[in-house]
């Protein structure tokens, strides 16, 4: 499985301010990179990556005044397989858990142990340690949390979030997180993407997501307790204590989120609706279509002239549909180039080319 994941934030700043970015694909799903996501300024400024103290990859600029568009088109290849599970993992004694994880033990920003602890252990003491446990934890959180974005609240830490009941996915991951911590249950914040491959409609708004990780039987297990079912095509960006070491964008200075968009979808890869990338430029100026060779149809016909800029459109094959076109120019079993004056405008700033 193919899954094209990427963002459109954009933000107006009203004089030059310093932004963190935690925005690229973590750095364990690299072999998985078709098209690595990454990330674009407009207007262009320098970009300065770093490996923060969890290994994430971020990104700094200073904005400068006025209007800010950060965005990223990547595809990244997938199992297709949903998330692990493995009941028989089992509850490591604290004594014998990895130096690197006794971490996510403590109480942080958002996942607060020490008011949590006497109700995580009223709740808890008496379910299986292990699996079992975090499981238990998940299905409380899941009952306990009615979501909702206009529940949303940058400051809503696990204590609120328990005695509130509302909230949305980061909400639900720190709650469990804290009760994990506070049955000596490594735990850690996770965000990234999660589409709805496999999930009937209705389908709510795309946005990035929050889930966490606990440390049971020698490894890191995912758990979701805002879905508490386990999904398909989950691709984590960055992982940290809490959503206070993973965030989306940290500025510097005041700002305005103008808009916000993510993608997470399952790229098609049917002989009749095929997602491609391509360079596009204004018609007449020609295209290079990339096509893997047994989907190459033998209709389409080229022009020799090179392209100018990049961009990202969806192409929709059509056997049935046909258009007059330039001679015909063979450049391999993976390129071919057509005329974008044969394309049909769709809206907005992608097009859509009907063969």
């Amino acid at each position: 499985m193919k899954i094209r994941v990427g963002y459109e934030l954009i933000y107006d700043f009203p004089r030059p301010t310093p932004v963190i970015m935690v925005l690229g694909t973590h750095f364990t799903r690299a072999s998985d990179v078709i098209v690595p996501d990454y990330l674009t300024t407009s207007p262009s400024v320098p970009i300065f990556p770093y490996r923060d103290v969890y290994g994430n990859w971020c990104s700094r600029i200073v904005a400068p005044p006025g209007r800010m568009r950060l965005s990223a088109n990547g595809v990244i290849r997938d199992s297709g397989l949903p998330d692990v599970v493995a009941p028989s993992a089992s509850q490591h004694p604290v004594e014998d858990l990895p130096a690197d994880t006794l971490i996510f033990l403590l109480g942080s920003r958002y996942c607060e142990t020490q008011r949590l602890s006497d109700v995580a252990w009223n709740l808890f003491e008496k379910s299986p340690p292990g699996w079992a446990r975090v499981q238990a934890i998940c299905d409380f959180v899941h009952r306990h949390i009615t979501f909702g974005y206009e529940h949303a609240r940058a400051t809503m830490t696990s204590w609120e979030v328990f005695n509130e009941g509302k909230g949305v996915c980061r909400d639900f991951a720190h709650l469990a997180i804290s009760f994990c911590r506070c049955m000596n249950i490594p735990a850690r914040y996770c965000t990234g993407y999660l589409g709805d491959i496999g999930v009937p409609p209705p389908y709510g708004p795309m946005d990035f997501a929050g889930w966490f990780e606990a440390y049971l039987g020698g490894r890191w297990y995912t758990f979701d307790p805002r879905n508490n079912i386990p999904r398909i095509g989950r691709v984590l960006i960055a992982q940290g204590r809490d959503a206070t070491d993973v965030p989306i964008t940290h500025t510097f200075g005041p700002s305005t989120l103008a808009s916000f968009k993510v993608w997470t979808d399952e790229v098609s890869q049917t002989h009749t609706s095929i997602k491609a990338a391509i360079h596009t430029i204004r018609p007449p100026t020609p295209m290079i279509l990339v096509l893997p060779a047994y989907q190459q149809p033998s209709n389409i016909h080229a022009a020799p002239r090179p392209p100018l800029e990049l961009s990202l459109i969806t192409l929709k094959i059509h056997h049935k549909t046909t258009y007059r076109y330039c001679q015909p120019v063979s450049l391999g079993p993976h390129r071919l180039i057509v005329c974008a004056e044969n394309l049909i405008r769709v809206g907005g700033v992608r097009e859509s080319a009907i063969l």
